[in-house]
């Protein structure tokens, strides 16, 4: 496995490869990875020739109160993990070398980043776009993997790809969970046991809407109503929002079908958490 740090060097790799007739599979990730992200890794060695898993903590993309300066950076331990799996590079670029002095450019997606997350994050969705952007001209992938557990951001970067032509395969993999349901998450090592006790909301809450939808209940609203008395029954649980959605464009519904997704996000002392799932299977 190499390890790459300059975007000049990252395109030059991806050139020589595609000159002899490679593919090229992009697994883009913060780092601090976990089960969920070998998952991803996994799968994209299914789809390309090479893989190259990128490792960038995006200052872009984080409110000016939320966690930048403490997420979990553990290099090391990031790369065994990718060393030890199907991967050519491991792409790990710097701050200053990714964003150099000047840099005034952003990708914005309309729509379908407005409402859930792009809510509460307030540019968060603008940051996602321009790293990803950045990323698929640096590496040059024919497929990208991202999880589903950023269920609007897959959705933002499709639409991205669609808006701009890009002959990139965008292929969004499963949910990875804890034996309990808890959706893995980096943020995760955030939480006091306490706290990873109170998260397990978000699994219960899932389980509960497609009970009540297998039983009869498909208006939305009063699942929705529901489902914000059982998870507020926790006091260490802030509730952001509970929504039914639209798969495709994340438009809320008001009544639920095949096509119907439950999203959510909540708040674990200063942990947010996210998590979706399909209301019909």
């Amino acid at each position: 496995m190499n390890i790459i740090n300059a975007v000049s060097a990252m395109t030059s790799w991806s050139n020589e490869r595609i000159r002899a007739g490679a593919t090229i599979a992009l697994v883009p990730t913060m780092g601090c990875l976990h089960e969920g992200h070998v998952a991803l890794i996994k799968a994209a060695a299914l789809r390309a020739d090479e893989v190259v898993v990128s490792i960038f903590v995006n200052p872009l993309q984080f409110g000016p109160n939320e966690d930048f300066s403490r997420y979990p950076r553990p290099f090391d331990e990031d790369c065994d993990t990718v060393a030890a799996l199907k991967v050519a590079v491991l792409f790990a670029p710097d701050v200053s070398g990714f964003y150099p002095e000047g840099f005034a450019t952003s990708v914005n997606v309309q729509g379908v980043s407005a409402g859930l997350c792009g809510a509460s994050r307030p540019g968060h969705f603008t940051g996602v776009t321009t790293v990803v952007a950045k990323l698929f001209h640096a590496v040059k992938p024919t497929v990208a993997v991202f999880g589903q557990k950023d269920l609007q951001q897959l959705a933002v970067i499709k639409a991205m790809v669609r808006d701009l032509n890009w002959d990139i395969d965008i292929v969004g993999h499963p949910i990875v969970r804890e034996a309990d349901g808890l959706a893995m998450s980096s943020r995760n090592r955030y939480l006091t046991s306490a706290e990873r006790r109170s998260a397990l909301c978000l699994a219960r809450a899932l389980a509960s809407a497609r009970q009540w939808v297998a039983q009869g209940q498909t208006d939305a609203q009063t699942l929705l109503d529901r489902l914000r008395g059982q998870i507020s029954s926790d006091p260490q649980v802030a509730i952001d929002y509970l929504a039914v959605v639209h798969d495709s464009d994340l438009v809320p519904q008001s009544q639920v079908d095949l096509r119907s997704i439950l999203a959510m996000a909540v708040k674990i002392g200063a942990t947010r958490l996210i998590d979706n799932g399909y209301l019909i299977s």
